[in-house]
């Protein structure tokens, strides 16, 4: 039963609701029945446009979010393993950490226009930080005993980087990618409902010029549910690659972030 309680408030939402729109107690156009969102988001499948713009949708957040750890990964290794690169460039990633990548859209805007340039920009700023910062923290952290045990073993610093620090950085690692990818698609949402001429954004924006509620429902539904989906994706591979089990000392070794899986 602990696997089904999960389910029992949306349920019970879902409930509330479709009583609510059978007896008048919602305004219909602002609060459409489920039966109506659930028709539409059919309609919408059988003539292709909800596919077509969540292909869009999915394949930004994807190409975002990869060029955003192939940036933010070997950085975050680099600063964490030299003090020197940490007082070079630590000052100046602090400072654009805390500018939200929403308000960068107009300027991006500007520079590389409405086009994919400016949507990806916006995701890679929303991604970069999450992952460099637990790679870093991953990396930092690691313990000092068991790389002077490597250096004892004669191990060179790549040795010691790959078969200690690294091992150990992963489940921080996993972090970043997990907050990366929801960071990613929130950002996502916010660009294609400023500027967009595809993308679920864009579906839902469109919608409320047209002042179809029903398919503004469909629209972030879509979204909440797929947003789900990939966490949860995510955190299956994440708890078959840290699937160890046992005690150390008798303490459970198994990380936090799978436990809650």
């Amino acid at each position: 039963m602990k696997n089904y309680r999960g389910v029992v408030l949306p349920l019970l939402l879902i409930l509330i609701w479709g009583i609510g729109s059978q007896y008048g107690l919602f305004n219909s156009f602002i609060v459409p029945s489920p039966l109506r969102v659930l028709s539409t988001g059919w309609n919408l499948i059988a003539k292709g446009i909800l596919l077509k713009h969540l292909s869009v949708s999915l394949w930004r957040v994807f190409a975002g979010f990869a060029i955003a750890f192939f940036l933010a990964f070997p950085l975050a290794v680099m600063v964490g393993l030299s003090k020197k690169i940490h007082a070079y460039l630590v000052p100046s990633l602090e400072f654009i950490r805390h500018i939200p990548p929403i308000a960068m859209i107009p300027l991006l805007i500007l520079w590389f226009g409405i086009g994919e340039t400016s949507k990806l920009s916006v995701i890679v700023l929303a991604t970069f930080f999450p992952i460099f910062m637990n790679t870093f923290s991953g990396i930092v952290n690691s313990n000092v005993d068991l790389e002077e045990v490597g250096v004892n073993f004669g191990f060179t610093r790549a040795e010691i980087f790959l078969k200690i620090t690294l091992p150990q950085a992963m489940p921080s690692v996993f972090t970043g990618i997990q907050l990366g990818l929801g960071y990613s698609w929130r950002a996502l949402m916010g660009a294609e409902l400023i500027a967009a001429s595809s993308g679920l954004g864009y579906m839902i924006i469109e919608a409320e010029t047209l002042s179809r509620i029903d398919i503004i429902f469909v629209g972030v539904m879509v979204i909440g549910i797929l947003g789900y989906a990939i966490d949860w994706f995510f955190f299956k591979i994440a708890a078959y690659f840290f699937r160890w089990e046992g005690k150390s000392n008798g303490r459970d070794t198994t990380p936090q972030f799978i436990k809650n899986i």
